[in-house]
């Protein structure tokens, strides 16, 4: 080889160098990239939870996509939310399934190899599914239903008198009513709480409205039990009607609304499993894995039992937004 074609030749080798080097340490600072999917933003539940992920997102400086599916019947539109996470290169995933069984067999089908965190609705999948499911966050919402029918009990207790109810838990697809159901009833056994109907609807505010109407036309009902939105529904509608002394309401989960109905004394009982501690949890659980960090795999707030006489300011703040907090979409660092 002549000279000159060795000195053009580590010419080359030169330039090359400091390029590869610039192009490794732009990668190594390229911000995470995390995609969280939620059944619905139609109620402050998930407001909540969103709050806890952006800013945890935040805190951890790494980006963040959020869609939401418009509610628990819209099963083809979370599914194509999942594939837009796929082709948004997302680092992982964050899944609030609209429904437990939805994805048991078909999941990679939408996710590829991307890694996958269940937030706060159980996600059930096969074995092969499996190995993408990361990390769990979440409480069993049996205890949320059981803790309510428990602070009915020992108000009505065997052989105290009759009280009846009108059960209005949500939708019958969502992945925490069945629980919430199965975990009421066995709570009132061996009580003299009756439930007199059972109503169901999407957690939209109108849909919950309706019920409420329906339920309070029956003069045998003491209680009205449901959800969030239920209760908010039911705080306006019973005062309209003049029975908000003959109808006690308890909710099956916490909101904005509820709080405020339990600090008026208008909300008998309300247990929370902390939403925004669970959107904290799920990105920390998330950022971790990426980084190759221990983390727990499953992890869970203490359900809390609230009542006007038991408001703990923690509580509360590991539960609810603040006040004018408005869903959040995008949480976007530049690179370093």
């Amino acid at each position: 080889m002549s000279l000159s074609a060795v000195l053009k030749k580590l010419s080359t080798v030169t330039v090359m160098l400091p390029f590869f080097a610039i192009g490794t340490q732009a990668l190594a600072s390229e911000p995470l990239r995390l995609c969280a999917i939620y059944p619905h933003l139609k109620d402050s539940y998930w407001l909540s939870v969103n709050y806890g992920m952006v800013d945890e997102a935040r805190k951890q400086q790494v980006n963040l996509r959020v869609l939401e599916a418009g509610g628990y019947t819209n099963i083809a539109k979370q599914k194509e939310q999942l594939s837009l996470c796929a082709r948004w290169k997302a680092d992982a995933i964050i899944l609030g399934t609209v429904a437990p069984g939805l994805y048991g067999n078909s999941l990679k089908q939408y996710t590829d190899s991307i890694p996958v965190f269940a937030t706060v609705n159980e996600l059930v999948l096969d074995e092969q599914n499996q190995s993408l499911l990361k990390g769990k966050v979440g409480v069993d919402w049996y205890w949320m239903g059981h803790y309510a029918g428990e602070y009915l009990k020992q108000k009505h207790p065997k052989g105290s008198g009759i009280a009846n109810i009108a059960f209005l838990p949500g939708p019958k697809s969502s992945g925490g009513t069945n629980p919430v159901l199965r975990g009421f009833y066995t709570a009132i056994e061996e009580s003299d709480i009756r439930i007199v109907e059972t109503l169901w609807a999407d957690n939209d505010k109108e849909l919950q409205r309706n019920l409420v109407q329906k339920a309070i036309e029956n003069d045998k009902v003491h209680y009205i039990v449901g959800s969030a939105v239920a209760i908010e529904a039911a705080i306006s509608e019973l005062r309209t009607a003049g029975k908000s002394n003959q109808i006690g309401l308890v909710s099956t989960y916490l909101s904005h609304g509820v709080y405020r109905g339990l600090l008026r004394g208008r909300v008998e009982f309300a247990p929370t499993d902390q939403m925004v501690k669970q959107g904290r949890l799920s990105v920390q659980q998330a950022v971790n894995y990426l980084k190759g960090e221990p983390y727990d795999r499953i992890s869970a707030p203490n359900i809390e039992p609230l009542t006007p006489q038991k408001l703990d300011n923690q509580v509360i703040r590991d539960s609810l937004s603040p006040s004018k907090y408005r869903p959040t979409f995008y949480v976007y660092r530049e690179n370093n």
